[in-house]
């Protein structure tokens, strides 16, 4: 065999990050609408497939500056959908626990990208 580098893991981070724009699609589309979740509903879904869509560009930068801003760019989203979860919790409280594995999720990809931009920084740790 030859020595060929080995691959990512089959679930690897763009993967994850599609898998959980996908999930926030599906989410979105069971919420009721009404004036009050109209709003909400967009917001999630901006947010929410902003996360993997950052994640491919900081995967194609052009330097190290520039993917250090994309994937500060895909924390801030991570972190935003968090937010926008909770505010739906409240506002469609049948609907708190589905919001649980979304906002679970939301919080380990910003853990997963502050670690990426302590290890772009040369921070271990």
């Amino acid at each position: 065999m030859t020595n060929r580098p080995q691959r990512a893991p089959v679930y690897d981070l763009e993967d994850r990050t599609a898998a959980f724009g996908e999930a926030i699609i599906a989410f979105a589309r069971s919420l009721p609408e009404s004036t009050l979740t109209r709003p909400l509903i967009s917001q999630i879904i901006r947010a929410g497939t902003s996360v993997g869509a950052n994640y491919c560009e900081a995967d194609e930068a052009e330097s190290k500056k520039d993917f250090r801003h994309k994937i500060a760019i895909c924390k801030k989203e991570a972190r935003e959908t968090r937010y926008w979860l909770r505010l739906i919790a409240g506002a469609v409280p049948d609907r708190k626990e589905a919001v649980r594995p979304l906002w679970q999720e939301a919080k380990e990809l910003t853990l997963i990208f502050s670690a990426i931009m302590r290890s772009a920084d040369g921070k271990a740790g």
